[in-house]
């Protein structure tokens, strides 16, 4: 029986890419190690690209017109720095 992939935790998928490339960018790893860690991240990358663009689609969902049209909306993103 086929395990069901489980929903991406968008943030912790994020914080272990960072975590990668926090490594890789050390140049502790070897070369066997990096191209490990080099998979995972893609595979993380695509976790989360996934993730982004589900979250999209129930934007747009959400924003439907009455006519069925879809609108995007910009929403105003407030740097937390």
């Amino acid at each position: 029986m086929a395990k069901a992939k489980r929903p991406v935790q968008f943030e912790k998928a994020l914080e272990q890419l960072e975590s990668l490339v926090e490594k890789m960018e050390a140049g502790d790893l070897t070369l066997e190690e990096s191209l490990k860690a080099f998979e995972k991240g893609v595979g993380l990358s695509r976790d989360c690209q996934a993730a982004l663009s589900e979250a999209e689609q129930r934007v747009k969902t959400l924003v439907d017109l009455k006519d069925g049209d879809s609108e995007l909306v910009d929403f105003d993103v407030k740097d937390e720095d």
